[in-house]
C-alpha cells in the first residue's frame, strides 16, 4: 500500500528499542520504553497558512529525527508499525 501524509504531516519508522543497557543488563519487553527517535519515510506537501500559501517542510525522506514523547498516531501499513505526526512534533534532525 502506498501512503502519502497530507499537509504538514510526516510518516516515521520508529527506531528499534534497546534491549540491553550499557552495563549489559537485559531489559524485559514489558519494561522497555519506546524510543523517541526514528527515520522519516514520507512527507506531506507542506504547511498551508491562513492565506492559502504552502510552506515546504524542513524535514525530508531519510532524515533521522528525534520527536516528542507523546507525538503522533501509530498506524500499521503492510504489517509494519509506523507513526504519523505533524512536523511541529519533530524536535530536531540528527546530523549524519
Amino acid at each position: 500500500m502506498k501512503f502519502r501524509p497530507l499537509h504538514d504531516r510526516v510518516l516515521v519508522r520508529r527506531a528499534e528499542a534497546e534491549t540491553k543497557t550499557a552495563g549489559g543488563i537485559i531489559i524485559p519487553g514489558t519494561a522497555e520504553e519506546k524510543p523517541s527517535e526514528g527515520e522519516i519515510v514520507a512527507v506531506g506537501n507542506g504547511y498551508v497558512n491562513d492565506n492559502g500559501d504552502v510552506r515546504s517542510l524542513d524535514v525530508k525522506e531519510g532524515d533521522k529525527i528525534i520527536f516528542s514523547k507523546w507525538a503522533g498516531t501509530e498506524i500499521t501499513i503492510d504489517g509494519e508499525e509506523l507513526m504519523v505526526m505533524k512536523e511541529s512534533d519533530v524536535i530536531g534532525v540528527i546530523a549524519a
